[in-house]
């Protein structure tokens, strides 16, 4: 896991070394074992290295292969490397590291852009070709990690993170009116390529870019998910697809186990990641660390979920860490979480990540994480009435979407309203070939589209602000490919995860299992009161947020006298979604 960026010229221009340095300190905390930058001719990049993987200087990067012309900088981890290796030395390539960097490079030589094709893992890297002058930009088939560009005059930059574009100069840092509608609106969901700043962009998930030495640039999708049972499949039953569910997440979680340091595991406590743990100790791990977070409660609502990662890491005797965040360690910690979001994230949880990732760094460098179960397995409850719906989209939108778009409109600044972005997004996509039931349609969009640019970009931004590697099993694209087959009544049986519930029975405590559904409570942000609602209300007064005027006032007059009153469907608040977006603003200088 590492960070990685680049300087790309189309014309003579050299590429600018400032530009990736300043880059590279943005990109610091993402891997602080190691840095380095290349330049050849039209191409700059930068790399700061996190040794996962061969911790010696064999697999430093930006690495290059003067024997093949080629070169990378590389942000990930390929889990079959090894296997790939072995496939590679067969067809007479050698090896100088030991790590799966190298792999990439030889695969691309090998395969060209259908490399990605063989990967099991995940990744976003720029591999350029010395002779040609070729770069290639790929990113992973699920978005797991990250990767921003921003296009120049006659040039093109690239970073693992928002912020270390924004380091640079010549940025048009207007907001984005589709994205601004979508963090309003779509849950603060924000869909490749688009973001809140209109002059940087993402690389979608499943996508090589291959740009030319003149600017000239095409993109390929290399993989689809598509819904619905193949035709041998068609007899399983239930319980023949628990066991199937239960071996291909017995290999997802054995395949992220590769690396020459100790891996971990974020326990909330939840069925997910309890499983992990459950799978992990089947394959004969001992004494496996585990780590909890907690807050104070707020009135009713508790916040921990202490009571239940307790139970596992009892069953399993792991070496438990629990982590209990008081209201004077949430409020001044906010301003650091906040810069280290590449993009404003509005889930109370995002704190609760970055406090607990920055304990976790003092044990581990790699963690397991059960985040993507819910949208893989259909664990959502706005899931089951969109088994037999004649108004798929209506019945989405009611139950997903923050505000509809009479209430942004009221909410906005008139310059910044026009289309109805999100339904219309939702509704395209609802149409695109290969699921045809709501339910199916559904699961597709959270899958590939609110997954990777929520909880997915959340626990990538949280963990790497501490040199922390996280993986995530339920991400597996074969797994994925997997519950994309499964019959939907067998996924949302037993108000969610039905399948996976029951799979899960012959390897953890039912006490986990059959416990009430839990997220990852922060409570403050969600019922604000006292310093904290002092605080969002200084956030909105500040003279940067008058001037940018992004809220009418007299909406923003109404959610605040009443502020514990204003909550989305999907229980957020509506007070914090415009603080945050206003505070991400100030803080990343725009």
């Amino acid at each position: 896991m590492c960070g990685i960026c680049g300087d790309i010229r189309f014309d003579d221009t050299p590429p600018s070394l400032n530009a990736v340095a300043d880059m590279n300190r943005v990109l610091f905390p993402r891997g602080p074992d190691g840095s380095g930058v290349f330049q050849s001719r039209h191409l700059a990049v930068g790399h700061q290295r996190l040794k996962i993987l061969d911790l010696s200087e064999h697999a430093q990067q930006p690495m290059i292969d003067n024997a093949l012309g080629l070169g990378i900088v590389f942000n990930g981890c390929i889990y079959n490397f090894r296997d790939l290796r072995v496939q590679l030395r067969g067809m007479g390539y050698q090896f100088f590291s030991d790590g799966d960097t190298e792999v990439i490079l030889k695969a691309y030589d090998a395969w060209g852009i259908d490399c990605v094709d063989h990967f099991l893992g995940m990744f976003a890297f720029a591999i350029w070709e010395r002779d040609s002058g070729r770069v290639v930009l790929a990113r992973d088939r699920l978005g797991i990690k990250p990767l921003y560009y921003t296009e120049t005059d006659n040039g093109l930059r690239f970073a693992s993170t928002l912020p270390a574009l924004l380091a640079t100069d010549g940025i048009d840092t207007d907001i984005d009116p589709v994205a601004l509608h979508h963090y309003m609106s779509f849950h603060a969901v924000v869909p490749a390529p688009h973001t809140i700043i209109r002059g940087i962009r993402k690389l979608p998930p499943a996508t090589v870019r291959i740009i030319e030495r003149d600017g000239r640039s095409r993109d390929h999708r290399y993989w689809r998910l598509h819904y619905g049972q193949r035709p041998e499949e068609r007899d399983l039953s239930y319980e023949d697809w628990q066991e199937i569910t239960l071996d291909a997440l017995r290999t997802a979680v054995e395949r992220r186990l590769v690396a020459d340091v100790p891996v971990g595991v974020l326990l909330s406590g939840g069925l997910d990641s309890s499983l992990i743990v459950g799978l992990l100790a089947e394959q004969g791990q001992r004494g496996l660390n585990t780590f909890s977070v907690g807050f104070e409660s707020v009135d009713e609502e508790k916040g921990d979920e202490f009571e239940y990662s307790d139970i596992i890491a009892r069953h399993f005797a792991t070496d438990h860490h629990q982590i209990r965040v008081d209201s004077t360690t949430l409020l001044p910690a906010l301003k650091h979480c906040i810069d280290a979001m590449s993009e404003p994230m509005v889930s109370h949880d995002v704190i609760g990540f970055y406090l607990l990732s920055q304990r976790v760094a003092e044990y581990v460098k790699v963690v397991q994480s059960g985040q993507g179960a819910d949208e893989v397995f259909a664990g959502y409850h706005w899931y089951p009435p969109l088994l037999d719906s004649a108004k798929p989209v209506d019945d989405y939108a009611k139950v997903f979407f923050d505000r509809d778009h009479t209430e942004y409109t009221d909410a906005i600044r008139p310059e910044y309203v026009s289309d109805d972005f999100s339904r219309t997004f939702v509704d395209n996509h609802f149409e695109t070939p290969g699921a045809q039931r709501a339910i199916d349609k559904a699961l597709r969009l959270d899958t590939q589209i609110m997954l990777v640019d929520d909880p997915v970009k959340r626990v990538d931004n949280m963990t790497m602000a501490w040199g922390l590697e996280a993986r995530v099993p339920f991400l597996d694209h074969e797994l994925v490919e997997l519950a994309a087959r499964i019959p939907a009544e067998f996924k949302t049986a037993s108000d969610g995860k039905g399948v996976l519930k029951e799979a899960a029975r012959s390897v953890i405590p039912e006490a986990v299992i059959d416990r009430p559904k839990g997220y990852f409570p922060v409570p403050a942000l969600k019922y604000l009161d006292g310093e904290y609602l002092a605080f969002v209300q200084d956030v909105l007064a500040e003279p940067a947020a008058r001037e940018r005027g992004l809220f009418r006032e007299d909406y923003v007059a109404h959610l605040m006298r009443e502020p514990k009153e204003h909550i989305t469907p999907l229980r957020g608040s509506k007070v914090w979604q415009i603080a945050l977006l206003e505070l991400w603003l100030q803080q990343h200088g725009i």
